[in-house]
Order: structure tokens, then sequence, then C-alpha cells
């Protein structure tokens, strides 16, 4: 690991409780050329500063491989998994129960261009072209799923899409 100070790099109390939760390297194939810690603090790097993943500076690996495994976590539910595991963890440390029983679900819609990503659509309510994100949240203010759409998709069906999902996940929630 290359010597670099970065608010965002991880401490090492941090990357304990995460390191469990990264999916090991292949033993099939090219090793791996850069460490799942040094990713991870390439990522929160590009995340909270808000910088193109081509603005990565040159101490992090190459922007093409910080984002190669940034998606292929993405898609295998790595991430969700990260996330699931902090909620659980930050719940049962503040003395409740890890499985939520009560949410707030809200919904939010953002302007974007017309490069990739989902569909674009118009909200007429609030007047904006891009895509919505519906986010179910538990008392506490975690995570506990979200969903983005076209901004055209009414609250009622993205709503219904995201708690679809949910009841499977979080049989004790119950409070709306």
């Amino acid at each position: 690991m290359h010597e670099r100070s970065y608010s965002t790099d991880l401490t090492d109390a941090e990357w304990g409780c995460l390191e469990p939760h990264i999916p090991p390297p292949n033993r099939r194939g090219r090793p791996r050329a850069h460490a799942a810690r040094e990713i991870l603090d390439a990522v929160f790097y590009v995340l909270k500063s808000g910088c193109p993943w081509r603005s990565l500076p040159r101490e992090f690996p190459p922007w093409e491989t910080v984002y190669g495994w940034f998606r292929r976590w993405r898609i295998d539910g790595t991430w969700e998994g990260l996330n699931a595991a902090l909620r659980e963890r930050l719940r049962t440390r503040s003395g409740i129960n890890p499985q939520p029983s009560a949410g707030v679900v809200d919904s939010q819609s953002a302007k974007t261009t017309g490069v990739g990503g989902e569909q674009r659509g118009y909200d007429g309510g609030k007047k904006v072209r891009g895509r919505k994100r519906h986010l179910l949240v538990d008392t506490e203010g975690l995570v506990l799923e979200a969903r983005v759409h076209s901004a055209e998709v009414p609250d009622q069906d993205g709503i219904a899409l995201l708690l679809e999902r949910a009841r499977d996940r979080f049989p004790r929630l119950s409070h709306l």
C-alpha cells in the first residue's frame, strides 16, 4: 500500500469491520494486483469527493481497476451485504433488534443527463426530467432498501417495487 493520508482512508478498525464481508480473491486466474483495502479507499475517495473516476489521484490504483471492482461488487451484492452488516451492527450497538419492525419511505426526483443508467423520465409533480429514487429507512435513518427509476414512475408504483423485496428481507417490518 502506498503512503498516503486522505480523510476517506479506512482506519484499521474500520477495515476490520469490512474485511469479512469482502469476497476473497478468486483462486483461479490472475491474482489481484491491488489489495481490497486499497480499492475501498479509492471508492470512498470518489464517493466523498465527488470527483470523476478518471480523476482519482495517482496514489490510488488505476481508475479502471477501482471502477471495475466497484461495479463487480454492485452486481454481486457485496455493497448490499456490507450495508446490511453495518446496519445490523449499529442497531445491535444501540440496543435494538438488528431486524427493524418499522420504517419510513420517501422519494426524491433528481435532474440527470441522458447518459447511461436508468431511463430518464419527467416527474410532472416536481417538474423534473431525470430519475427518481425511493428509499426505505429504519427508525434510525439507516437504509434498508433503495430503488432508482425513471422520474415518470408514480410514487405508488415505485414504493410497491421498493417494498416487494423488503417484505422478504425484513419479516419483522410491519409499520410504515
